[in-house]
């Protein structure tokens, strides 16, 4: 887990440049990624799941759809949620888990909707709930869901 003042160290270290990342980029995304969970009150391993997923932790990906970054943020997603520069591993993850903790409120913490409309968004999984039946997202909260268990297991044995 990283303290505040290794991350404000950090964050503060990259305001020079709109796409510079410290040196060891998994470890200071792992640990943007457990500081914004603590702080928006998501599960860490959850986040985890999602990167991986979604960038496999490369945080200068783009999808064909134009989403960006570790968290794969559309952009006006995160406009919303305030990465400005969605390449930054920190507005990156701070953005996304912001997203997932107003997905968490929004679906009461069922981490099974919140997962599926972070794939799909807010509006197809709100109107059908768990009757929800694309394959791709079915596909994607499964994975998500396994990788999960594991994350949940290698953060107890830390």
């Amino acid at each position: 887990m990283c303290g505040t003042a290794t991350l404000l160290a950090a964050t503060l270290s990259m305001a020079g440049s709109c796409f510079g990342q410290p040196p060891n980029e998994r470890g200071y995304a792992e640990e943007c990624a457990d500081f914004y969970a603590k702080q928006y009150n998501v599960p860490a391993a959850l986040v985890c799941a999602i990167i991986q997923v979604e960038s496999a932790w490369q945080p200068g990906a783009v999808s064909p759809k134009g989403a960006m970054g570790l968290m794969q943020l559309m952009p006006a997603t995160a406009q919303q949620f305030g990465a400005a520069h969605p390449f930054r591993i920190q507005e990156n993850v701070r953005a996304g888990v912001t997203y997932l903790a107003e997905l968490m409120r929004v679906f009461r913490g069922d981490l099974r909707l919140v997962t599926a409309a972070y794939a799909a968004g807010e509006r197809p999984v709100l109107s059908r709930g768990l009757n929800y039946s694309s394959e791709e997202v079915f596909r994607y909260v499964e994975r998500v869901a396994r990788i999960y268990g594991s994350e949940l297991e290698r953060k107890e044995r830390r």
